[in-house]
């Protein structure tokens, strides 16, 4: 019988008494590395045992931990993705100036740089929608205060990534598969840079650091989930628009520091989630997958992540199937088939159209249906539970019909 297995993206709703306990710790000297203690790392545990066996209860296959042991707001938790890296490592530090508030910069032809993390594109087209606080663009709170690299990059997490791997195999069944999360080189090194030289040498010195977390999830049986929205967000972050010939050589820089930090590792452990940012904006200016593709498909990654399910990339399925000549023969394609980006709940039989669309591309072994990103904090939970359901009967649904 034909089976449909399924995920999630990463960031799943957190428990009152979870919130509760983050907002109650406080920072080290350094102003943005939260405090831990052995009772709050207890009760990560039990969430994570909790939000496992729920994600089981609705028919999710492989289980995250829900990032549950990452760094987040008391709500919303926008940074989180990506704020927890900056607590395991070294050579960071707050300063006046960072990638939030730091003067707008302008590329040239054959000169592509980010410009400040709010300098956007989208921003700017629709200033009037971005500044109302009730037009409903939830951009998020930081989880925590963002710093600027001025020291040497070196990895410290290695007490945290060992509490994230021990909470979710020990939520795991027996012989069932999960995964973790975690920040790719070029997404991290989106952080002002006050000390390396080069931006190269800037993302080199990050595929140094966070190896050592790969390497620490993948050796406890468990898949990486590498999350680098930057592959195609940076299009937003770039005034003017580049040339696609500039972006995808840009790009190329990301795909190539991945390619670095998960040399050795088991490609079939390595998942690389692709998305155009989380927050709820119009996303006008988005590149196009099909600018894009080739490049990403050079990932060494047994697995691809993606959106397609919201209403600027659905219809995106359609360059998987033009282009299915360029997709790896091992690749497994995680489509994500429910949204993150608006409150309807999608019906089980529109994730199961959603699904057989690539199912009948690359054959329904290599599909795992998942979500288009974070549900945590961009969906109220009992909506985003709701959404879990509706993928877990709709995997059924495609699967009786393939």
């Amino acid at each position: 019988m034909t089976t449909i297995e399924t995920t999630t993206a990463g960031s799943l709703p957190r428990t009152q008494a979870l919130i509760d306990a983050n907002a109650a710790r406080t920072f080290e000297d350094d102003g943005f590395t939260l405090k831990s203690t052995p009772e709050f790392n207890e009760l990560v545990a039990e969430a994570v045992r909790d939000v496992v066996a729920r994600q089981r209860e609705v028919g999710i296959t492989q289980p995250g931990d829900g990032e549950f042991g990452k760094a987040m707001s008391n709500a919303v938790d926008y940074g989180a993705w990506w704020g927890y890296s900056f607590q395991r490592v070294n050579g960071l530090s707050l300063t006046e100036v960072n990638a939030f508030n730091e003067p707008a910069r302008r590329s040239t032809p054959g000169n592509v740089q980010l410009t400040a993390f709010l300098d956007r594109r989208d921003r700017a087209a629709f200033a009037d929608a971005y500044n109302d606080p009730e037009s409903g663009i939830a951009t998020g709170r930081t989880a925590t205060a963002f710093p600027t690299t001025t020291s040497e990059i070196s990895y410290r997490g290695h007490d945290a990534v060992a509490a994230d791997t021990q909470h979710l195999r020990a939520a795991l069944n027996e012989g069932e598969s999960g995964f973790l999360t975690a920040i790719a080189p070029g997404s991290a090194a989106r952080v002002r840079n006050d000390f390396y030289p080069t931006e190269q040498e800037h993302i080199d010195a990050w595929v140094g650091a966070l190896r050592e977390e790969y390497r620490a999830i993948t050796d406890a049986g468990l898949i990486l989930q590498l999350d680098d929205p930057s592959l195609a967000e940076n299009w937003d972050q770039i005034n003017p628009e580049p040339s696609v010939e500039d972006y995808v050589a840009f790009t190329q820089i990301r795909i190539d520091a991945i390619n670095e930090a998960i040399k050795g590792l088991p490609k079939e452990q390595v998942r690389l989630h692709l998305c155009w940012g989380s927050w709820h904006g119009p996303h006008t200016t988005d590149i196009e997958l099909k600018h894009i593709l080739k490049t990403v498909l050079g990932a060494n990654v047994g697995q691809i992540s993606f959106e397609a399910a919201n209403a600027r990339h659905e219809h995106e399925w359609a360059v998987w199937e033009e282009n299915k000549g360029l997709i790896p023969d091992d690749l497994i394609l995680v489509p994500g088939v429910v949204g993150h980006s608006t409150n309807l709940v999608e019906h089980p039989d529109l994730v199961a159209q959603r699904i057989e669309r690539f199912a009948k591309i690359v054959g329904p072994e290599r599909v795992i249906a998942a979500t288009d990103c974070g549900l945590g904090g961009r969906v109220h939970p009992q909506i985003a539970w709701a959404k879990l359901e509706s993928l877990g009967e709709g995997a059924r649904r495609a699967a009786s019909r393939i």
